[in-house]
């Protein structure tokens, strides 16, 4: 907690960080703060101004504005609250970062290009085009090493003229910067110029995972890693998921790659066998309209489980010459696919009918116009439209 006072304070908007409508609130500057603004790679504080919620900090210039959504009196005493347990995982992966990225460029030359700090996990970016999996666990094995022997983090403020700021790893200042030159040193491992927060030893780290690498930008890998607590709560997020398969495959954890498998194996089985039964279905459809004494000059048809190749079956059974067909499959209630097929001018006039009546679309050509249906429940919409057409074709029919 930090007691400050409230510098000023103006109407704003927030776009939220997932999209959506912009949130109303007040932008708040304080004498001083104890929140970081968002930089550097690193995502900013939240926290409490009073009992007011802070919901972003960002950096103008030298000040950290915090946007609010309530408003706050100029010139009040307010006493600041800080969210530690975000703070401290900040702390956590931007130290952990500062350690990979020396130890990387120390043990293969790989030079960090950029760095963000997510949610659930932390990228770097190495300007290598590949980085094999002896490394990564090369480079693991020695940075929880260097957490083990508890090495200090320290912060320093040097003048911006200091000649020693040449010796120190960074990617620059911000253009606007003015002042002192903040560095961060992880003794005898990394001098880096840094603005962000980060734990006083390396043992605060308690340990760090690297998850394996991704192919970055041209050129470029993207190493993913966890630190800290991240890694017992992705431990205990995968044992709950281990508990639970253990349950549902009746089988203990060394066992549910193979458990997976055979399932696999068994559905793919069971989707063959479906088909072939469906395209058996398919063909006694068509054979039993065939066979009736009087053809009717409309079949109307459908059936939940089935595909494209299930309804075409049918029309290549029947043939298409004099009947108009109406097929559809999917749930009766949502969405699914249809096919019209007949005489290939009455197809020609009312598939984009069908398909706008069924909120679809599709295409066709040669007597046949298939595609996708939103509104399956307008089905006797069609139904009436085709026997519509049947009439005023047929007078007699």
């Amino acid at each position: 907690q930090f007691a400050t006072r409230v510098v000023s304070c103006r109407a704003a908007e927030l776009r939220p960080e997932g999209g959506g409508e912009p949130v109303r609130g007040f932008q708040v500057v304080l004498e001083d703060t104890i929140l970081f603004p968002e930089g550097g790679g690193q995502p900013d504080d939240r926290g409490l101004i009073g009992d007011v919620p802070v919901l972003r900090v960002t950096r103008r210039g030298p000040e950290a504005v915090h946007f609010v959504p309530a408003a706050l009196e100029p010139g009040a005493e307010v006493l600041l609250s800080l969210d530690w347990e975000r703070r401290f995982d900040h702390m956590q992966q931007h130290s952990g970062q500062h350690l990979i990225t020396a130890i990387a460029e120390q043990m293969f030359g790989f030079k960090t290009t950029s760095w963000e700090l997510g949610r659930q996990r932390s990228v770097i970016e190495l300007d290598t085009p590949s980085v094999t999996a002896e490394q990564v666990e090369a480079l693991e094995r020695s940075v929880n090493e260097k957490i083990r022997e508890r090495v200090p983090v320290v912060v320093r403020e040097l003048a911006a003229d200091d000649p020693e700021i040449e010796t120190v790893r960074s990617r620059g200042l911000p253009d606007d910067h003015v002042g002192p030159v903040r560095v961060v040193d992880i003794e005898g491992i990394d001098s880096n110029m840094c603005c962000g927060t980060h734990v006083s030893n390396l043992s605060d780290l308690q340990v760090i995972k690297l998850l394996g690498t991704e192919k970055g930008k041209k050129n470029k890998t993207n190493l993913v890693f966890l630190a800290g607590n991240r890694v017992l709560k992705s431990i205990e997020q995968s044992h709950s998921t281990e508990k639970a398969l253990t349950s549902l495959l009746k089988s203990g954890p060394g066992e549910h790659v193979e458990a997976v498998k055979r399932l696999q194996g068994s559905v793919k089985l069971l989707q063959k066998n479906n088909l072939n039964l469906l395209r058996d279905i398919a063909v006694l459809i068509a054979r039993d309209f065939r066979s009736k004494p009087v053809q009717s000059q409309l079949l109307v048809l459908h059936r939940k489980e089935g595909d494209s190749e299930f309804m075409n079956i049918i029309a290549n059974e029947i043939g298409t010459e004099e009947t108009l067909l109406f097929l559809t499959v999917g749930d009766e209630k949502e969405a699914g696919l249809f096919l019209l097929a007949g005489p290939a001018e009455a197809v020609e006039n009312l598939g984009p009918r069908v398909a706008e009546l069924l909120g679809g679309k599709g295409a066709g050509k040669r007597g046949r116009f298939q595609g996708k249906a939103t509104k399956m429940s307008r089905r006797g919409e069609v139904q009436a439209l085709l026997q519509e057409f049947i009439s005023q074709r047929s007078p007699e029919a």
